[in-house]
């Protein structure tokens, strides 16, 4: 135990004097952080939108009026043909082209069905399918209090019948902002990032130095020797997710709902995954450059695309579906958003766990298992 003790501190110390490694460690995080924390944000607020008024009558321009109203749409163009409205969507000037009709006013006054065309920049369709929802509720809202109007107006008089009004309850992210949903995935692609690239190039470092061959011909034992790289690295992976939880908490202002403790715990578990994986790419590479490319092509990227953190993994292939199950990125991003914005537990995320436990504990094993292949 003591020389594991003391593999440790000389590991911690090597770290420490290396002061451009300390930085990009320890700084970095909280730059990605508050930039992806900012820039991974799928909400519409601002809708640039062209109206081509054919009719230009005090209805239509209540209708305009009402768009602008909602907050979400900017009207930057009034073009006065149907050609300018085209130019604007092809050249990007706009995303939403409104066309109202001749006799706007008229026909509605005569009681009859008005359509109004509507183009949609459609290169995001993230975002022309959420102007559309804008659009949708704008103009029927607009379409009912017409038809209030026009009752009153001719007086008529309709038999009251019953009716189905939604009462929504947002749960767990009443504001329904995506930075709420993407910030607890954002810290697992930290924590991943930091403990994998760390412990792939941790004996592939020590080999570039010839430190390896010493440390071998000593009387330390293996298991000391790999327990002597894993723990330093555990201990720099969970001082990392406490500084990116303080700033999710303080300047984000997103409550960990959930069990803190439990969170810590899954947390290892994940760090756990991420040592087997760089310890396994530690032990294939011969230098620290080809450990970096390998730690990040063959393992991060495919684990940030499949693992459910940007894109729904109910929406890939069957095929891909299945190779996510390999993922232990998925689990853990999981387990965070279930912990920090549901405040659920161990008795609704157990199987995430004992899966996240298993793989790792398989990758260590096995990685570790390479390793002694390695240096014998």
């Amino acid at each position: 135990m003591k020389t594991i003790i003391q593999f440790i501190i000389k590991e911690l110390l090597q770290f420490k004097r290396d002061k451009k490694m300390l930085a990009v460690v320890f700084m970095a995080p909280i730059l990605q952080l508050i930039l992806l924390g900012y820039g991974a944000n799928m909400d519409v607020n601002v809708v640039h939108t062209t109206i081509f008024d054919q009719d230009k009558t005090v209805t239509s321009r209540e209708y305009i009026r009402n768009l602008e109203e909602s907050g979400y749409f900017s009207i930057d163009y009034y073009p006065s043909n149907y050609k300018e409205v085209t130019e604007l969507i092809n050249d990007g000037k706009t995303i939403v082209g409104i066309v109202i009709p001749k006799d706007f006013e008229k026909k509605l006054n005569r009681r009859e069905t008005v359509s109004i065309q509507t183009l949609f920049e459609g290169s995001d369709g993230n975002t022309a399918s959420i102007s559309l929802g804008y659009i949708q509720g704008i103009t029927n809202r607009f379409s009912q209090k017409v038809v209030v109007e026009t009752k009153d107006k001719y007086g008529i008089k309709i038999p009251v019948a019953g009716s189905i009004v939604p009462e929504v309850r947002v749960w767990y992210n009443p504001e329904m902002k995506t930075r709420n949903y993407m910030i607890p995935g954002i810290m697992g692609l930290i924590l991943m990032i930091t403990t994998l690239s760390l412990m792939s190039m941790a004996i592939v470092r020590e080999r570039e130095i010839g430190t390896l061959e010493q440390l071998i011909v000593t009387p330390i034992k293996k298991y000391q020797l790999l327990v002597g790289k894993l723990i330093p690295f555990t201990l720099i992976g969970f001082v990392v997710l406490v500084i990116v939880m303080v700033i999710m908490t303080q300047w984000f202002g997103i409550v960990v709902r959930g069990n803190k403790l439990y969170l810590l715990f899954t947390a290892l578990l994940f760090v756990l995954s991420n040592l087997g994986l760089g310890l396994f790419v530690s032990t294939v590479s011969k230098t620290q450059n080809q450990a970096m490319m390998a730690s990040v092509f063959a393992l991060m990227m495919p684990m940030i695309y499949l693992s459910g953190f940007a894109f729904p993994i109910e929406n890939m292939p069957k095929v891909v579906q299945y190779i996510t199950y390999l993922i232990p990125l998925r689990y853990f991003i999981t387990i965070l958003r279930g912990i920090v914005l549901k405040g659920i537990g161990f008795s609704s995320l157990w199987l995430e766990t004992l899966i996240l436990f298993g793989m790792g504990a398989a990758l260590l094993i096995m990685s570790s298992l390479r390793f002694s292949k390695k240096i014998d």
